[in-house]
């Protein structure tokens, strides 16, 4: 994970029976040397089950918020701000939307109400629902975002058909490739995309380096 400077993760375990006892985001950050990461448990089952979002980062973040998803409860997403140049932010949401097409609409209407409030938004992780599906289709449409690419498939990871996975950027941004990456640590295969911001955009200073953990750790 050397290469990345963001890492969005889904349904890893915040340190339970379920992992040995091991927090996986933290686990991750230190073997990968991110000096950033955050968790958010959407599915606390005590010494059990911790059912986490997870970010980890290079780049420091000005704020991090939690978002609980419209639906059952256990479905949320993570937004991290990177401060830009332009006095703007570089909004980065991890999501984990549900498996039924009804909660998931509503979450969908969800992230195209966060869009609104970020002109630079990136939006990745497991959206259950493939580049087919019209509630998908409209939500990029309504949020006018790009990143919806039906070759990249992500699911079952041993013998990817679907591409369930999607990583999803304002308009804005430049989308310079994007792949995936097979590497089988789950039943999904991760994605991974390289941006470039507009013209004359930078992050700001105090954003690049490294600081300490317990800044974005939680």
């Amino acid at each position: 994970m050397h290469q990345f400077d963001l890492v969005g993760l889904q349904e890893v375990d915040a340190g339970s029976l379920r992992s040995a006892y091991i927090d996986q985001i933290q686990y991750l950050a230190r073997h990968g040397a991110f000096p950033h990461w955050y968790r958010q448990i959407n599915r606390n089952l005590g010494p059990f089950a911790q059912h986490s979002n997870g970010l980890l980062s290079r780049l420091r973040p000005q704020r991090i918020t939690e978002h609980k998803l419209p639906g059952l409860p256990g479905r949320g997403a993570v937004v991290a701000e990177l401060g830009l140049s332009d006095r703007e932010t570089l909004a980065v949401a991890i999501v984990h939307l549900a498996l039924g097409w009804r909660a998931r609409r509503r979450q969908l209407d969800y992230l195209i109400a966060l869009s609104e409030q970020h002109p630079y938004l990136v939006i990745m992780g497991d959206f259950n629902c493939g580049c087919d599906s019209k509630g998908l289709r409209a939500m990029v449409q309504k949020a006018e975002m790009r990143g919806l690419d039906c070759e990249l498939k992500t699911f079952p990871s041993w013998s990817p058909t679907h591409n369930l996975d999607h990583i999803l950027v304002s308009r804005p941004l430049r989308v310079i490739s994007a792949r995936v990456v097979d590497y089988a640590l789950s039943d999904h295969l991760p994605i991974s995309m390289t941006i470039e911001l507009p013209e004359g955009v930078s992050f700001s200073a105090g954003t690049d380096g490294p600081g300490p953990e317990s800044e974005s750790a939680r």
